[in-house]
């Protein structure tokens, strides 16, 4: 083949391998879609790479680590991608895009009794490294536009590792297509490599996930732990008030028996005052859940925010009383927190709806907002620059819910912020019936 041939084949191929490594660190990474500017700059790099590469006839293994670098730097500066995972995959990548380049092209030599096909630089070389980069492309377009689970594709690459083990034991069995021992021995190590890569891959990922909902956990904890702390500061105002009670009816006894009407009806008014914020309505029947939904309707009224209650809440079911205060609790927080920054006091408002359809339970939180939150990672990211807890409301209300096989779903429609979470829930019986 020509050289002109051979480099226009050259770059194309690389501009194929980064466009596919980079949206395949997007879907193992699950780290942002790489945009109009990565893949531009994926792709530029890559067409300069393999023509400096094959100007100055480099070896392949050049190729193979430059290529890998640079996949990994457009993931980690265009994509946020971590930089450790995302040279990971992308060097394994190139590792196991090579292997099957040379099962392919010894497949079709065994096939067609071809031995010029091991060479890339004849037209029947070029073959194999077009079947290759054709089906790269396609499995490049599938995962720009299909969600694949996590669990599905280690599955997927941990059978391709697998199937390439064996083709190429498979291999060194054929006495066709004259191949030195030496590299079908490397090759099997490679093969055995990309197996173990596939499978400390996974490791790692699940034990990131694990950390991630330990740490999760631990901050649900303390955000319940807060909420639990204003309901017993509630419980100790009633107990006190409950406590005191024989000297308050006595005052009140003394003030009828002398006649002193007015005096009477303001005593009863400051012994009203404490307990009418903490005792205002009773929403759900969970004494819990009421004393939560109070106390932040005493906060909203506190922040001049107008907050709308609107429940229908089934009496007797397996909902736990911890669950429930964790999703009222975090959806509620997050909705005052941005009502709250809405410049104008008459617009500040939020709406906490609470339905039973069936056997299905939807609490609905909506507000207004003064500047919508940000998408990131298919998720919503905090506007909150302190730190802290914040960020995890939605998530500690996701964990409550899939105990109840149950989400929770949040997005702006027009000027309003909407939450949503849903749980199947079972009726209990009374047991003192």
């Amino acid at each position: 083949m020509t050289d002109a041939l051979l480099l226009l084949s050259a770059m194309l191929t690389g501009a194929v391998r980064v466009f596919a490594g980079l949206f395949l660190i997007h879907r193992l990474l699950s780290v942002r879609r790489p945009d109009r500017k990565s893949i531009a700059a994926g792709l530029a790099g890559a067409l300069i790479l393999a023509a400096l590469l094959y100007l100055t006839h480099a070896a392949g293994f050049y190729q193979m680590a430059l290529e890998a670098v640079l996949i990994a730097a457009c993931a980690h500066w265009l994509q946020r991608a971590e930089l450790r995972m995302s040279l990971f995959v992308s060097i394994f990548f190139e590792i196991g895009l090579s292997f099957w380049q040379f099962l392919l092209a010894a497949g079709l030599g065994v096939l067609f009794r071809a031995q010029d096909v091991l060479n890339a630089r004849t037209l029947a070389g070029q073959s194999a490294v077009w079947l290759l980069h054709g089906l790269l492309a396609g499995l490049a377009v599938c995962l720009s536009q299909k969600e694949i689970e996590r669990k599905t594709a280690f599955q997927a690459i941990s059978a391709v590792a697998l199937a390439g083990f064996l083709a190429v034991i498979t291999l060194s069995e054929q006495t066709v297509l004259d191949i030195p021992d030496d590299t079908l021995y490397m090759w099997t190590i490679l093969a055995v490599v990309l197996m173990m890569s596939a499978l400390v891959f996974n490791i790692n990922r699940q034990y990131e996930a694990e950390k991630e909902l330990a740490k999760l956990k631990s901050e649900q904890a303390e955000l319940l732990e807060r909420d639990y702390t204003a309901i017993n500061r509630a419980y100790q105002v009633n107990a006190k008030l409950f406590h005191d009670f024989h000297n308050h009816i006595g005052v009140l006894r003394q003030f009828l028996t002398h006649e002193k009407y007015g005096e009477a009806i303001r005593y009863l008014d400051e012994l009203q005052a404490p307990v009418q914020n903490l005792t205002a309505a009773v929403w759900t029947g969970d004494e819990t859940a009421d004393y939560l939904i109070n106390s932040k309707a005493a906060a909203a009224a506190t922040s001049g925010v107008q907050l709308r209650i609107q429940v229908e809440f089934p009496r007797r079911t397996n909902i736990r009383s911890v669950d429930l205060c964790a999703i009222l609790g975090n959806l509620l927080d997050n909705a005052l927190e941005a009502a709250r920054q809405v410049p104008e006091p008459e617009e500040r408002y939020v709406a906490l709806t609470i339905r039973r359809i069936h056997q299905m339970l939807v609490v609905k939180v909506e507000n207004s907002f003064s500047s919508a939150p940000i998408q990131e990672n298919g998720g919503l990211k905090t506007t909150k620059t302190e730190g802290g807890l914040h960020g995890w409301g939605l998530k500690s209300a996701q964990t409550a819910a899939e105990k109840y096989d149950g989400m929770v779903q949040a997005g702006v429609s027009g000027d309003v912020f909407r939450a949503v979470a849903t749980l199947s829930y079972q009726g209990i019986e009374d047991l003192q019936a």
